[in-house]
């Protein structure tokens, strides 16, 4: 996690800088959003990925060669996910970063019971992705994320650009406008490495549990197969 070099900005700072560049750069491409990221917070910025692509970790990387990726450890991921994770650690140049939760599977199984994820999702997820990522970005003045406005519908109108209000920092969703058909053409131009369950019937891929990530049936939208059943639509890091 990047240490290098103290803010130069204030919260506040960090706010109006968010608010302009949402309105200069609601039309830019997603290469451009990351240049504009990158040339203004150089090394406080960082990309989160859940290792379902390489797509946004490949953009930042040509903004910035060696950019830190940090991926959240649950304890609960797939072998796949695993495997994406050390393959793009591997052949990218980026940085990836690993972060955990306080406590283990097994220790948090002793003091909340096991199989959190099936009675009290939110808390599950707050424990084992909110809380770590908070922590991680305390280094950073700004976080990419590939959130898109056509995942589902509490993404439709996710900004490319906004102040994140509970971490004090800018938000950077460079591809939010994108399609899956732009994501596909995407992969296919640059050889993005793709989770392997994304042939598999999986369309977003979290945690393992089938409480937690289930395959997608036809017209369903990309998000249904989280959390099926729950009434819940988001892990709490976009909330």
């Amino acid at each position: 996690m990047t240490t290098e070099t103290e803010s130069a900005y204030t919260p506040a700072q960090l706010e109006a800088l968010a608010a302009d560049a949402a309105r200069e750069l609601e039309e830019a491409s997603a290469q451009e959003i990351m240049r504009w990221a990158a040339e203004t917070f150089g090394r406080r910025l960082a990309v989160t990925s859940s290792m379902e692509d390489a797509v946004v970790a490949h953009l930042a990387s040509t903004a910035l060669p060696g950019i830190d990726v940090i991926f959240l450890d649950t304890g609960y991921h797939f072998v796949e996910t695993i495997g994406t994770r050390d393959a793009v650690a591997a052949t990218m140049p980026v940085n990836v970063i690993t972060l955990t939760p306080r406590q283990s599977v097994a220790e948090q199984d002793a003091e909340y019971g096991p199989r959190l994820h099936d009675r009290d999702p939110d808390l599950c997820c707050k424990l084992r992705k909110v809380e770590p990522l908070n922590r991680g970005l305390a280094g950073y003045d700004a976080w990419a994320t590939g959130l898109r406005r056509d995942e589902s519908p509490t993404r439709a109108n996710t900004p490319v650009v906004a102040y994140d209000p509970k971490r004090q920092k800018v938000k950077i969703a460079p591809i939010a406008r994108w399609t899956q058909e732009d994501v596909d053409a995407y992969v296919a131009a640059n050889g993005i490495l793709l989770n392997p369950l994304l042939f598999d019937g999986y369309a977003s891929i979290g945690c393992s549990p089938e409480s937690c990530t289930r395959r997608v049936l036809e017209g369903e939208d990309a998000r249904s197969g989280r959390w099926a059943g729950a009434g819940k639509t988001e892990c709490g890091i976009h909330l």
